[in-house]
């Protein structure tokens, strides 16, 4: 049995379906919280922590994709696992589209939800590593001052000391301090290294 301290959120309007959904994901040791209704889970204050959503699309009220969309609205980035019996190409597609992770058809084997969740989990872990990575990255790009901003853009470009002096109208000797605080701040002991920081945060901001 996995121990793990991951939850799936199960939102299905079906009552035995829920109650079978959560047997089987506790089976395997990990937490779950289930919810009747897209609007009910929409409530739900989320913990900061790893999980994923096992999603109905057919629903009374809102539906899955509804569901799904509020959530892209209100920035909430969860890997969805969605689940229905009267499935289309445009729907799976619209799904995926929009981060879904699976889209399984019933009936299902139990496994094969097993192995999405499992997926969904470590693809969130992986992700929210990299995010708490970049906001520790964001952190430390605020600690610079205006000016050991202006000269970073220079240094990540490969801008060699001397020209960066020509440009800004200042010595190289105050490149090379600017220089050396900045390395001292970002924490990286290289050029390579602060190179990487940079693309990471460029990426992050991408997404």
């Amino acid at each position: 049995m996995t121990k793990s301290n991951a939850v799936v959120y199960v939102v299905d309007d079906d009552a035995l379906l829920r109650d079978s959904l959560e047997q089987l994901v506790k089976s395997v040791g990990l937490k779950t919280e289930t919810f009747a209704s897209a609007l009910d889970f929409l409530e739900y204050d989320l913990p900061d922590r790893t999980s994923c959503l096992v999603l109905d699309i057919r629903m009374s009220g809102l539906s899955g994709l509804e569901l799904q969309d509020e959530l892209v609205k209100k920035g909430i980035s969860i890997p969805i696992i969605f689940m229905t019996g009267h499935g289309t190409v445009p729907m799976s597609v619209r799904a995926m589209k929009a981060g879904a992770v699976d889209f399984l058809q019933k009936p299902f084997e139990a496994q094969d939800l097993l192995d999405a969740i499992h997926r969904a989990i470590e693809q969130n872990r992986q992700t929210r590593v990299e995010q708490a990575e970049i906001n520790l990255i964001k952190g430390r790009i605020k600690s610079l001052t205006s000016r050991e901003h202006e000269i970073h853009g220079f240094v990540v470009a490969g801008t060699m000391n001397k020209q960066i002096a020509f440009d800004l109208d200042v010595s190289e000797n105050t490149v090379k301090t600017h220089r050396a605080r900045i390395m001292r701040k970002m924490e990286v002991a290289s050029l390579a290294e602060l190179v990487r920081a940079t693309e990471k945060l460029d990426k992050g901001d991408i997404k």
